[in-house]
């Protein structure tokens, strides 16, 4: 499958996660996370906004990232996948630091 064929390409708005309610997702605007077709992406949800290092399968994504979050560096990685309802479920972990479950649908 070629990167343009990936169904997890674009953005998607984060309707979920384990550690935060909505209102932290949504801090700073609609937490999200985009991936594009060339590899990169974008998240932000609460303070951090990071950029993506994306490798794909056929129905799946992971990723690492780097960004920030009030001022601090921060890093971590992250899986992505497609849900037969169409919405993606997955994982964001931060280097040395802590991990959350994210749901989200198309933006």
């Amino acid at each position: 499958m070629t990167a343009e064929h990936n169904p997890l390409l674009g953005k998607w708005r984060i309707t979920g996660m384990d550690l935060w309610d909505a209102a932290h997702i949504d801090l700073l605007g609609h937490g999200f996370i985009r991936f594009d077709a060339d590899g990169g992406g974008e998240m932000g949800f609460g303070a951090l906004q990071a950029t993506l290092d994306c490798h794909w399968g056929s129905r799946s994504m992971h990723f690492t990232w780097e960004g920030s979050d009030e001022g601090e560096h921060l890093s971590g990685d992250g899986d992505a996948e497609v849900e037969d309802d169409g919405t993606i479920s997955g994982e964001i972990r931060f280097d040395n630091g802590d991990e959350t479950t994210f749901t989200a649908r198309r933006a």
